[in-house]
């Protein structure tokens, strides 16, 4: 069974715990702690080792394969697959940037503040 050490839920927080493990898979893959082709643990295994409910594991990777990050197959189990699709990913991206955007401007935080947090946070990927 693969042990994803990386996985860390906060049970005190406020956002969803399906949303924790959603965030963290995908940092995981963008990280590259998780790689095109591998195998997530199956819910039953996933749910045992965070400690965390088997629906709750569920709904992230239902929301993952919604979102073309993962396939469910019936005999490999979730599978991480990056969406081939990129229009359909820009536009997403565009609608989701916009909003975290339209914040930043009401903290008058500028472009140029926000390209250098980009750069930063791209940093962190491969």
């Amino acid at each position: 069974m693969m042990v994803l050490e990386f996985i860390h839920i906060d049970f005190n927080s406020e956002e969803a715990i399906y949303m924790q493990l959603r965030n963290q898979i995908i940092w995981a893959i963008a990280t590259a702690d998780l790689r095109e082709g591998e195998t997530l643990p199956s819910v039953r295994q996933m749910a045992d080792s965070v400690g965390i409910n088997m629906h709750t594991v569920n709904k992230a990777y239902s929301v993952l394969k919604q979102e073309g990050i993962l396939t469910i197959d019936r005999r490999k189990g979730a599978v991480i697959r990056i969406d081939a699709n990129k229009l359909y990913a820009m536009e997403e991206l565009k609608g989701d940037l916009q909003m975290v955007l339209a914040k930043a401007w009401c903290k008058n935080i500028s472009r140029d503040e926000v390209h250098e947090l980009i750069d930063e946070i791209y940093e962190d990927y491969r």
